[in-house]
């Protein structure tokens, strides 16, 4: 029997727990602040329009429209797309490798909460003590063995709620997305009241205009919009597959779009905020104390926790409570869409996908609890998100807009109509576009089919191959050229190999 979600309400919170993860609140503040400020709102919104919520429509209405997760529904639209579709699952399996890994720091983090254990220097406790940090990446030192408890706890928690599926990720994403909400506006609401808290606000909303001139600024959105969405790795085409047949398409990718941002938007303002109060209690510009990434969760933060003048130990456990629940459920997503890949073309019991899964992302994730872990953990999370991705997102825009062949659709009928726009054209992107609107309380117009046929996969386009040139002249991060391929250009032709291998194999019915 084909799993199903109970009700609108678990598929809208489960795709809104896909999209929210840590990003949210350690990238898209920081991003903002470098990109003009409040200014960077507006390429920001245009980008959300054009490409992220186009794409998140693209999704929910493959997988709506064929009932299968992603190899199979991009399949649907052409055969030798099936590919595509694995090797987005492949992306998944690989951000979720060292993705649970730092759920795994959170887990431990957690526990430091209760007594403070980080102490006065959090930098010395997260980089020398916690992580025992190696002096470069080939130097892979012994495994961490707490990081290592914390990982197999992780995955338990990962594996038990997508049990049976849609049926306990529908339950779980009540809590681990409604929670966090609530979390994040404690922390918002003691931040603002914290000295300095208005200076750290000012900080991170005062729009700096003249940055909308700058091309980077734009591609800076785009590039944010399409990260944050959980595009690309096959996670909304399977979350889609899972609802009814009358179930609504354009307005849940609106919902679930907004809801994301939002959450970026609000974690900005509890991250500024209680950076601008520790800019104040060090009597540095707050300049000084912005940091993006690990940084920012496991010293800037505890450090903050550290002074804050009642009730630390409890604003350290809300805190960290609060990364673990937002990324527990973008973790299990992205297992979820492997799964059910996995179960659609073998047949196998889903048990046994769960815990295969599970268990070789645990082996494989190994490697990020190593002294060189955290080394590995960025080479890979940036060739993933910044290569991985950015050929997906492509790649689907000209399957849905160029090789769709659908048999079902009336061309004459169409020209008869009048509407004869070159956007138009309704042997492929627009059938899609059609199949949406008739199952959405609201529809949509030419824009998308703009968007996805040209706008999107030329602004992708641009960051794919300024990404490259970047590479070309410098190793990422500067790290050596073999640790760069070992970490990054060789993932992802294992990962090509592997979705032809499993494109390859035969379908049991």
């Amino acid at each position: 029997m084909k799993d199903k979600w109970d009700s609108r309400t678990s598929f809208i919170l489960a795709s809104i727990g896909s999209a929210i993860g840590l990003g949210n609140i350690w990238r898209f503040p920081y991003v903002c602040y470098e990109n003009g400020g409040g200014a960077f709102l507006i390429p920001y919104l245009v980008a959300l329009l054009t490409t992220g919520i186009p794409l998140m429509i693209l999704e929910f209405s493959l997988g709506h429209k064929y009932y299968k997760p992603a190899p199979a529904a991009l399949g649907h639209v052409k055969k030798g797309f099936e590919v595509l579709g694995w090797f987005a699952l492949l992306i998944g399996f690989g951000i979720v490798a060292y993705y649970a890994v730092v759920m795994s720091w959170c887990f431990n983090y957690l526990g430091y909460s209760f007594n403070l254990a980080w102490g006065q220097d959090t930098q010395a406790f997260f980089f020398n003590q916690f992580l025992q940090i190696s002096e470069s990446p080939l130097q892979l030192g012994g495994i961490q063995w707490t990081i290592v408890l914390g990982l197999v706890v992780t995955w338990v928690c990962v594996i038990a709620a997508i049990w049976k599926g849609p049926k306990t990720v529908g339950k779980v994403v009540y809590f681990t997305v409604i929670i966090p909400w609530i979390i994040l506006i404690v922390l918002v609401v003691r931040g603002v009241t914290l000295p300095g808290a208005i200076e750290g606000l000012k900080f991170y909303l005062t729009p700096r205009f003249g940055a909308l001139l700058d091309y980077k600024v734009w591609l800076a959105a785009y590039s944010q919009v399409f990260f944050s969405l959980t595009i690309g790795f096959g996670v909304q085409i399977t979350y889609a597959s899972f609802l009814k047949k009358e179930s609504d398409v354009v307005n849940n990718a609106f919902l679930v779009s907004f809801a994301n941002n939002a959450t970026s938007f609000v974690g900005g303002l509890a991250v500024f905020a209680t950076l601008g109060y520790y800019a104040h209690q060090s009597g540095l510009p707050v300049s000084e104390v912005v940091k993006a990434g690990p940084q920012l969760a496991f010293v800037t933060y505890p450090t903050i926790i550290s002074m804050l003048p009642v009730a630390a130990s409890v604003f350290g456990i809300l805190f960290f409570l609060m990364l673990l629940m937002l990324g527990i459920d973008s973790a299990f997503s992205l297992v979820e869409a492997g799964a059910a890949s996995i179960i659609d073309k073998f047949k196998i019991k889903r048990i046994h996908a769960n815990i295969g899964f599970g268990v070789i992302a645990l082996v494989v994730g190994l490697i990020f609890t190593t002294k060189a872990g955290l080394y590995w953990l960025d080479i890979v999370d940036y060739f993933m998100n910044n290569y991985g991705l950015l050929v997906v997102g492509i790649l689907q825009c000209f399957a849905v807009a160029y090789f769709y062949t659908h048999k079902d659709v009336d061309v004459q009928r169409h020209f008869d109509s009048g509407d004869k726009s070159i956007f138009s054209i309704p042997t492929k992107v627009v059938e899609l576009r059609q199949y949406a609107n008739s199952k959405s309380d609201f529809t949509i117009g030419r824009w998308w089919d703009f968007s996805v046929k040209y706008l999107t996969p030329i602004v992708v386009g641009v960051l794919f191959i300024t990404n490259i040139y970047n590479r070309f002249m410098t190793s990422y991060g500067g790290y050596g050229r073999l640790a760069e391929f070992l970490g990054g250009w060789l993932v992802i032709i294992v990962f090509i190999v592997v979705a032809i291998i499993l494109y390859r194999s035969k379908r049991r019915e």
